[in-house]
């Protein structure tokens, strides 16, 4: 067995230099003195990119949005019920400068609710529409898709005003969400067809047509996480379990006692892309992208080799995420073994998907290892010794760990794991695989 002649490496056993590391692990936020930076309640950060949209981040559509406390408090809250075609509720509607949500019972009947100011709190609202109420403007994620030519042809899922969150001006700047925006009209507009319905205290609530997910994992985001439990928001912030299908007219069971609070690590799905919610001092203890960039330095330092070609691999650096460089390292997905690339072992009969590895001769997809750039998918600092499968995408092992554990939406009633990355169904047992790496000969 020519495995044992040559020296194998794990990246777990490069001695990483804790002092210089320990410095890069925390966010540049921390270094400034907290009393001039505005106030951060968290980011969003939409599953799919690697740290940033396949043409580039925009204006407000970006793959990942903070949230800053607003010069101006802007929040609303309910206020007046008006019943039926009254002149007032029509008033509340025609009205510009007045918050208001339609609740249409029949043609006859509707119900408006009024909002008014709420000067303890700041309103951001995220949704496909580029009107000005808009902050963050999400499309849908096609997995693994380079460019932006490949997610329009796409009939969207997404509504046009998805959702609002809702941050607490004062500490401990709580922030909540809830199903649907006010669109330019600082109206929400429930049709005849949405889920809607009057609650025990006389107050209306409803649902929008593809709802609002959200899952807050358990044991917070970090090394220990664990998945949580799917639920829908509703239009006023209620907690409710899933319907049969996305647009099912009928409601879930109401969940008395958990709330519409987003936690640090939970996840939103609008139904096309799914969004992580770190909160600041979640994003504090996370490491940077100098943390990840020192990561890169230190594999590459240790110089792997491809035990088929002797030439040094090398991580290419996070700007050149997309082009397969001709150091790039690549990996046998069943096995694990690290290789350059090499058109050794190519099973013709097999499409030419699976290679045969030349270490251990199981046979597998070969594909290129790729750093996973986004920090803020990360769970813990640790180095990257494993990388998700299919994809390649790479990471430290709790992080590959957690996200193959999750169950992500998927079109109206299915749920996969999938790379935070790049968004592609995991395959293969674990969903990911521990690299093995081969040392220098020297």
């Amino acid at each position: 067995n020519n495995e044992k002649s040559v020296p194998q490496l794990l990246i777990r056993d490069l001695k990483f230099e804790n002092t210089s590391l320990a410095k890069l692990m925390f966010s540049p936020d921390q270094e400034n003195h907290p009393s001039k930076a505005p106030v951060k309640y968290g980011e969003l950060i939409v599953l799919g990119y690697n740290g940033s949209l396949p043409n580039g981040d925009r204006g407000r559509r970006k793959s990942r949005f903070a949230l800053f406390k607003r010069p101006k408090a802007n929040g609303v809250k309910p206020s007046t019920v008006h019943i039926a075609c009254t002149p007032q509720a029509a008033k509340a509607i025609s009205n510009k400068d007045q918050h208001s949500i339609s609740y249409t019972l029949s043609r006859a009947q509707t119900v408006v609710v009024e909002y008014t100011h709420d000067s303890n709190t700041d309103m951001f609202q995220i949704g496909r529409s580029t009107e000005s109420p808009i902050d963050f403007v999400v499309t849908d994620t096609v997995p693994g898709s380079q460019s932006n030519s490949d997610t329009q042809s796409v009939q969207s899922t997404i509504s046009r005003f998805a959702c609002r969150i809702i941050c607490e001006r004062n500490p401990p700047f709580t922030a909540r969400i809830y199903a649907a925006g006010f669109d330019s009209s600082k109206n929400i507009f429930l049709g005849e067809k949405a889920a809607k319905w009057k609650t025990s205290d006389g107050q209306m609530d409803g649902l929008t047509t593809n709802g609002v997910l959200v899952m807050h994992p358990r044991n917070g985001f970090t090394e220990d996480s664990k998945p949580g439990v799917w639920r829908e928001i509703s239009v006023c912030g209620n907690v409710f379990s899933l319907r049969e299908t996305r647009s099912a007219q009928q409601r879930g069971k109401m969940v008395e006692n958990e709330t519409n609070q987003l936690q640090d690590g939970s996840l939103i799905d609008l139904c096309g892309a799914t969004l992580l919610w770190r909160t600041a001092e979640g994003l504090s203890r996370t490491p940077t992208v100098k943390h990840l960039e020192a990561l890169r330095q230190e594999i590459n330092a240790a110089r792997p080799q491809c035990p088929v070609g002797f030439n040094t691999l090398a991580f290419p650096s996070m700007k050149r995420k997309d082009v397969v460089d001709e150091k790039q390292p690549w990996v046998y997905l069943n096995c694990g073994h690290v290789h350059g690339y090499h058109n050794w072992g190519n099973k013709e009969e097999r499409d030419g998907k699976d290679r045969e590895c030349p270490m251990c001769r199981s046979v597998g997809p070969y594909v290129p290892l790729w750093l996973g750039c986004e920090a803020g998918f990360y769970v813990d600092a640790g180095p990257p010794t494993h990388a998700f499968s299919p994809c390649g995408h790479v990471c430290s092992e709790k992080t590959t760990a957690y996200w193959s554990q999750i169950p992500l939406p998927h079109g109206t009633h299915t749920f996969h794991a999938a790379c935070p990355f790049c968004a592609h169904q995991l395959a293969g047992e674990q969903g990911y695989i521990r690299l093995i790496f081969q040392g220098p000969l020297d």
